[in-house]
């Protein structure tokens, strides 16, 4: 048994998904203690009441604020390569069309993945997780999508296995060759898909558990509808389960897909309207905000009250990648939700892990607070989380458990 004690807050997240309406009504208990039996929660409450064993091991909060583990789902953290040169000519008035017209764009990623080895892809993904991990985070969503051939997007997704060997943060990868048209396609989308929908490729992406999830970017710019609608259905037979990057940059209806594919989240959402949101509520669908990616571009943020007085399950991620967000801190992008968002500190920190969780299917054991789920932590330095909502310009986590083990600390 391991103790936690002296916690000055602990925030009872309870197991996702969890509704809009719902996500600020968090049960916060003052002075409490928190008792791990291996990679379990076993007990929590009031720390008068904790009964540890004698000689068990203890970690002391210091009067700091506990909560679940961050869980950050949706990113692009394997990739080679930057575009900063782009991030300068944003600013200077360039609009993505100019930029990617002038050779610049998702195509100059896609030349460094196709570049890079598998190797070089682990070894330049490695500090960012831990990165990640120090910042609370303890799992993280990765999609592939900067390949756009065969051996490439396999290449990433074996990154990604190879990650989950060599640190503690929890990956789940994502199929995402259908994020645009190659240049050696360019006019000839469909002749694309028919490359990476290969059913023999379909099979092998299962059979060796090289992803969980198939996602599209489902927009004017990449693919349209009926497109979407082939990638989404064709991997969803081998088993992959949908997600897609919808209503992001043109409103095309891409939620209604969604709902009709059953996809287990809908991201982005900026251009959303009460169609795709009923859509969405009637699907169970978790819907996925990403305001670090809005904040980066400095473009209109997704309407995320409205979700929430729809009772959606909201969640929230980075969109960690290097042309449109390139934040890798999921508190950073939580406070971005709390100030352009006007989430409070408690529905920020629900979309973080509750629901967070429910969008990469692992809220029976991921996300909460609750005697039985996996002992997923972050001890903050801050009594309370709305302090730490409140101080974004500073790492406020202590110490990080994943599986009930410390994992690591900023002290």
């Amino acid at each position: 048994m391991l103790a936690i004690h002296n916690i000055g807050e602990l925030v009872v997240v309870p197991p996702g998904p969890i509704g809009g309406r719902s996500m600020r009504d968090l049960t916060r208990i003052a002075l409490a203690a928190m008792l791990l039996d291996g990679e379990r929660i076993a007990w929590f409450g009031p720390e008068p009441q904790l009964d540890a064993p004698t000689g068990g091991e203890s970690i002391d909060a210091c009067g700091g604020c506990v909560i679940p583990g961050l869980i950050d789902c949706h990113t692009h953290t394997v990739f080679a390569g930057t575009r900063e040169a782009e991030f300068v000519q944003r600013i200077e008035g360039k609009s993505y069309a100019q930029i990617a017209e002038a050779g610049g764009g998702i195509r100059v990623t896609v030349d460094a993945v196709r570049s890079a080895t598998c190797d070089r892809l682990v070894e330049l993904a490695l500090p960012r997780l831990q990165r990640m991990l120090h910042n609370g985070v303890t799992t993280v969503e990765i999609k592939s999508g900067y390949g756009l051939t065969v051996e490439d997007e396999l290449k990433m997704l074996e990154a990604v296995r190879r990650l989950k060997e060599l640190q503690p943060v929890e990956l789940v990868a994502t199929y995402l060759a259908a994020h645009t048209t190659p240049r050696e396609f360019e006019g000839r989308p469909d002749d694309y898909l028919d490359m990476v929908l290969n059913e023999s490729l379909l099979a092998r992406i299962r059979d060796e558990k090289l992803a969980e999830f198939c996602d599209v970017f489902c927009e004017r710019t990449a693919f349209d509808i009926e497109q979407s609608r082939r990638v989404l259905t064709t991997a969803k037979r081998f088993g992959l389960t949908p997600r897609l990057h919808a209503d992001q940059i043109t409103q095309m209806s891409a939620t209604l897909l969604a709902g009709e594919v059953g996809a287990i989240s809908a991201d982005h959402l900026e251009t959303i309207d009460d169609a795709g949101i009923a859509a969405l509520k009637a699907a169970g669908c978790v819907a996925v905000l990403l305001p670090g990616c809005s904040f980066f571009l400095s473009v209109k943020q997704a309407p995320a009250r409205r979700l929430l007085e729809a009772d959606l399950p909201v969640a929230v991620a980075t969109d960690f990648n290097p042309g449109s967000a390139m934040v890798e801190s999921l508190p950073l992008v939580m406070h971005i939700a709390c100030t352009q968002m006007r989430l409070t500190p408690a529905e920020a920190l629900v979309a973080a892990t509750a629901n967070a969780a429910a969008a990469v299917n692992r809220h029976d054991r991921l996300g909460a607070i609750k005697v039985g789920m996996q002992a997923d932590l972050a001890i903050l330095d801050v009594p309370n989380h709305d302090q730490w909502m409140y101080e974004p310009g500073r790492n406020c986590v202590r110490t990080v458990l994943k599986r009930g083990r410390v994992v690591a600390s900023n002290d």
